[in-house]
């Protein structure tokens, strides 16, 4: 069984916030499985479900961003996935763009170096949404915890369905292919 986790934070405040793009992907994932995302377990809500005739765990921790390291801990000790793909969101993407990676650093997100540190290994797979880079005068916390423009939503949707896609493939041990297909450089019409 492998464990697709999508990071976040908890509660009605921070719903459609970009910091919470890897519970969009995790949520949607759950909706074309028909599972719902509801039980509390391991300081996460999670749900067994089968995805493209894959036996998955699908989990979004409830422990704030900064300590997601503390569930995703608590979700691989109890479960022992064989495969772990953590979802979350990147400020150095373009809205509707996607980045899948095998494994690597934090690159500066607080809740993959929390999960990094926790698991002691940088080794599993992720996929990485744009959300866009924040404007130079406004602080960080303040552009990932915004919601995303009316004007953005149809690029989101466009990485959230690419982001699902990525997924699908990783499950299936075709990360190669998920690279080479979701990797590009997202441009725009002006």
């Amino acid at each position: 069984m492998d464990l697709v986790v999508g990071l976040g934070n908890p509660g009605k405040n921070y719903e459609n916030t970009r910091h919470n793009a890897g519970f969009m992907v995790v949520d949607e994932i759950a909706k074309m499985c028909g599972a719902d995302i509801s039980q509390k377990a391991h300081r996460a809500l999670v749900t067994k479900a089968i995805f493209n005739g894959k036996k998955i765990i699908l989990a979004k921790p409830q422990t704030f961003m900064n300590l997601s390291g503390e569930s995703v801990r608590a979700l691989f000790d109890y479960y022992k996935p064989e495969k772990l793909i953590v979802v979350y969101d990147d400020i150095t993407l373009d809205v509707g763009g996607i980045r899948v990676r095998k494994s690597g650093s934090a690159g500066g997100h607080n809740g993959m170096k929390n999960i990094i540190q926790q698991l002691g290994t940088n080794e599993f797979e992720r996929v990485r949404v744009g959300v866009g880079e924040k404007p130079s005068k406004m602080d960080l916390a303040d552009w990932v915890l915004s919601r995303f423009k009316p004007e953005e939503r149809e690029d989101l949707d466009n990485a959230i369905d690419n982001a699902v896609k990525a997924v699908e493939l990783m499950l299936n041990d075709e990360t190669d292919e998920a690279m080479n297909r979701f990797n590009k450089k997202v441009t725009r019409d002006t």
